[in-house]
């Protein structure tokens, strides 16, 4: 059995229902410096708060981010308040769910149908993230 890998990244902008994502090949410092500038160009107008997991690669020496982002760490051990997990919950059920693909290009055909598909549907995408507790008020 040969296991190959390939990774995506997203964040949403839960109140807009918009969602920014990228497939990489891995899961590293580099591969977030790379998201974390996609992020900022498409959402060049706003100001950028991202919660993110204690992976190594979210809090590396070398992690460049930029002006309009700022980075929270979510508290430990509670994937479920991290908006973007719940998109990785509905990829897995409509896209993945008791599946076997005989490659990884089918695996990311799935993967990018599933999240060009929420990317398209801001009702949904705001119905699975856009959580009370994240809509802060100036």
């Amino acid at each position: 059995m040969v296991r190959e890998y390939l990774y995506a990244y997203a964040a949403v902008a839960t109140a807009l229902g918009q969602m920014v994502s990228l497939i990489l090949p891995e899961a590293s410092t580099a591969m977030m410096n790379r998201f974390l500038e996609e992020v900022s160009r498409v959402f060049s107008t706003h100001f950028i708060v991202m919660q993110v997991d204690g992976a190594g690669w979210h809090r590396a020496n070398d992690l460049v981010v930029p002006e309009n982002i700022r980075l929270i760490p979510q508290p430990a051990y509670n994937p479920e308040l991290n908006p973007v997990e719940h998109i990785w919950d509905e990829l897995r059920v409509k896209y993945f769910h008791n599946r076997c693909f005989p490659s990884l290009e089918c695996v990311t055909e799935a993967l990018c149908q599933g999240l060009t598909a929420l990317a398209e549907n801001s009702e949904r995408l705001r119905s699975l993230t856009n959580f009370p507790h994240l809509n802060v008020r100036r």
